[in-house]
């Protein structure tokens, strides 16, 4: 089962329509994660997380127009991410593995899929990612340097991030019967709430989130080269 999270305002992108439904060339950026994942033979069925107010216009603009047949139901999500998430793992039903992603990532692939299938399926709890290109500094609240980590063991965490379902639903009971203010993400309920370890697994450097203007020429590079025009 797949839990597709549409329901960010994209407030850093400045646009009047939200950044999921933004175009990249002929299809709204939305439409990709989305079609990844109807493509994929083992996934069973899609939960599609919308905004407040808009699961009318995702029902007919992009699962009707584009014939999405896997997409199982379509919910409101809520004030933060970690609410919209909750939303969606309650309307999963019983499944094996969930696997939880951003719309706003467009060029996640079945690969990715493969490669986070197989290892959920070794450990129980993964997130694709990819070691970071550029050295990380820690700072204090002033922002001078007190820890410089060591590169390679620094990553840049994306989405899918994929669990056994019982375990990260438990876990995001937990989290929310306490303080999740500081929740930044599905790995991070998993590692405190549901005490279990979460294992990075290599997704793409293509993966990119769209979140700000820059994102969008970045993405129409993106896409000319995944699909072999430069």
């Amino acid at each position: 089962m797949a839990v597709v999270l549409a329901a960010g305002k994209g407030k850093r992108m400045q646009a009047a329509v939200h950044k999921q439904y933004l175009m990249i060339r002929e299809y709204p950026v939305l439409y990709y994660s989305l079609k990844c994942f109807e493509d994929c033979p083992w996934i069973d069925g899609i939960i599609l997380v919308t905004g407040e107010g808009e699961t009318g216009y995702c029902r007919k603009e992009i699962v009707e127009r584009y014939g999405f047949r896997k997409v199982t139901a379509i919910v409101t999500g809520g004030k933060e991410r970690y609410h919209s998430v909750y939303q969606g793992l309650q309307a999963c039903g019983s499944c094996d593995y969930v696997f939880i992603h951003d719309g706003a990532r467009p060029f996640v692939d079945g690969e990715i899929l493969e490669r986070g299938l197989e290892t959920v399926r070794q450990c129980g709890a993964c997130a694709a990612g990819m070691p970071v290109k550029d050295t990380v500094k820690i700072v204090d609240e002033e922002g001078f340097v007190i820890q410089t980590p060591d590169r390679s063991r620094v990553w840049n965490v994306q989405t899918p991030q994929i669990f056994r379902f019982p375990l990260v639903l438990e876990a995001y009971q937990k989290a929310l019967a306490g303080d999740c203010s500081k929740i930044t993400d599905d790995a991070m309920v998993v590692e405190r709430y549901g005490n279990h370890p979460v294992k990075l697994y290599e997704g793409s450097y293509y993966n990119i989130k769209i979140t700000t203007p820059e994102d969008l020429v970045i993405a129409d590079n993106f896409f000319d080269e995944k699909n072999g025009k430069k």
